[in-house]
């Protein structure tokens, strides 16, 4: 299933499970709350991509994070994009690189996307540790406008309010270049920013699903999440 560039697509629910079973059941138990779906490819044991596209009518988000990025993958970057290029020959809706990605690497991908519309890029940037300069991560969304992304990720981690508040002011450049951004914090200070970035303009949140577990700190599971959202878009 495809998925439009031109607007927000909401909430993403991230499934990270060993088993290829026990994360359909999952992603199916989260598909009434979720407007897309991320498989965390980097938690699998065993990773594949054809019976997600099989079994899910959600739009698809393929992710293999990297242990330097915070995942799971431990395998060579080739085995690696190897299961992004399956993804995106299966057109599923989106794929997530790293910004520091090896380019040639990134140019394969790119490659690839050129064959199959149907699937956007996500070129995505985050920092287990804290939350660089306004100065800094303007210069990694600038980068991620040059890099061929449909849509760029700056998820960083909140140790001060002031953090959060320079994440969100990323979506004001952004939309100034017309490029889609998925922005807001991780950690306790950041749960906010989950639900602030999708009234501010964010392309899409990512939260848990209710009976998984999260994939980064402080995700908000996504039946709480959608509360919020319905109750922002119900107040007087």
């Amino acid at each position: 299933m495809t998925i439009s560039l031109a607007s927000p697509a909401g909430v993403c629910v991230s499934v990270a499970c060993e088993q290829v079973g026990q994360a359909i059941a999952l992603a199916k138990d989260s598909a009434n709350f979720a407007d897309v779906v991320e498989i965390r490819l980097d938690s699998l044991s065993h990773p594949e991509i054809e019976p997600f596209v099989k079994s899910l009518a959600k739009p698809l988000l393929f992710t293999n994070r990297p242990e330097w990025e915070g995942g799971s993958f431990t395998g060579s970057e080739l085995e690696r994009i190897g299961l992004l290029l399956k993804a995106v020959q299966h057109d599923c809706a989106l794929v997530d690189l790293e910004l520091r990605t090896a380019p040639e690497l990134r140019a394969e991908l790119l490659d690839v996307l050129l064959k199959h519309p149907q699937t956007g890029l996500i070129i995505s940037w985050h920092d287990f540790s804290g939350t660089p300069s306004s100065d800094e991560l303007g210069e990694i969304l600038l980068q991620q406008i040059e890099s061929g992304a449909h849509i760029g990720k700056i998820v960083p981690t909140a140790n001060d309010p002031r953090d959060v508040l320079r994440v969100l002011n990323l979506q004001v450049i952004a939309a100034e270049n017309n490029f889609p951004l998925i922005a807001f914090c991780m950690g306790t200070l950041g749960k906010i920013s989950r639900l602030a970035t999708i009234k501010l303009g964010g392309y899409m949140t990512y939260a848990s699903p209710d009976k998984g577990k999260e994939t980064a700190p402080g995700q908000i599971s996504v039946s709480v999440i959608r509360d919020m959202l319905s109750r922002l878009d119900h107040a007087d």
